[in-house]
């Protein structure tokens, strides 16, 4: 009972004060936050921005951006062995099957599917182990300084790990991607097996789509370890903000919804030109 008198403090605080309340985001119990105006380039607040965490599923924005960029995204994959030899979160291919690159891609993104980043890996990088080289080299060249990925999918497998500030870099740079976003955008994809027309759905677990009209992605990850994260974007009137939220105790979807809100009520002369 306390946690929900806390939070609608909280969320009244916010209602009466066009500041970001920094006293109260401090009390969320989240190991790490970061909020940036993305127009004003500008962190609106920041918690724990450093700490080394476990990126779980939102390793999947290098995964769909590596074979984005490659090209090619109409080729069909056949499903091997290897790439359905996952859990717990699965389109549930079968091998043989025939999947196009693109749906692939899009049911790692929307609903998370680790058989179709599994498949993106192997098909993209020739073999997994080859793909985790790309997709560590291009963390490198983006600027993720405190990154390491050892899988395609964000399990907690050896030192996965990536940092608040790092995670900001890698969504920053995606949404760059016009492609990239439109995925985002999506609450649910249908797509075929090419062989015997057999229909899949992913469908998105960001509750923000199509429940908060301003909304538009980004991921959603969790891990025993990681906990519930998430990385969110909302654009209203010229707005554009961007959600690191990693490992959080409180309801991720009211919480990013609040502080879309706020940042939206501010000018963007009140924000400090720092990262």
């Amino acid at each position: 009972m306390y946690r929900y008198f806390a939070l609608i403090c909280f969320f009244l605080a916010f209602s009466l004060n066009a500041q970001i309340n920094n006293d109260e985001l401090d009390k969320l119990n989240v190991e790490a936050l970061l909020v940036k105006d993305l127009n004003a380039n500008a962190m609106v607040y920041s918690k724990e921005a450093y700490k080394e965490v476990k990126p779980a599923s939102l390793t999947k924005i290098m995964t769909a951006m590596l074979a984005i960029e490659q090209g090619y995204l109409y080729r069909p994959v056949v499903i091997t062995a290897e790439m359905i030899r996952v859990e717990p979160t699965k389109a549930g291919y079968k091998e043989g099957d025939i999947v196009i690159l693109e749906d692939l891609i899009k049911a790692a993104m929307i609903e998370s599917d680790n058989d179709a980043a599994m498949a993106i890996a192997i098909a993209v990088g020739g073999n997994v182990t080859t793909f985790v080289e790309m997709m560590n080299a291009k963390a490198r060249q983006i600027g993720m300084s405190n990154t390491l990925f050892t899988n395609p999918c964000g399990y907690d497998i050896g030192n996965h790990h990536s940092t608040p500030i790092d995670l900001l870099q890698l969504a920053e740079y995606a949404i760059k991607n016009p492609y990239f976003n439109d995925i985002t955008r999506l609450n649910q994809h249908a797509y075929n097996e090419i062989l015997s027309g057999r229909k899949f759905v992913a469908k998105t677990h960001n509750h923000l789509l199509n429940r908060y009209e301003y909304a538009v992605g980004v991921k959603t990850g969790y891990t025993s370890k990681a906990g519930p994260c998430l990385i969110a974007r909302a654009k209203k009137e010229g707005k554009d903000c961007l959600i690191i939220m990693l490992n959080s105790k409180e309801n991720r979807w009211t919480v990013a919804r609040q502080i879309f809100e706020q940042v939206f009520l501010q000018p963007i002369d009140t924000f400090s030109d720092k990262v």
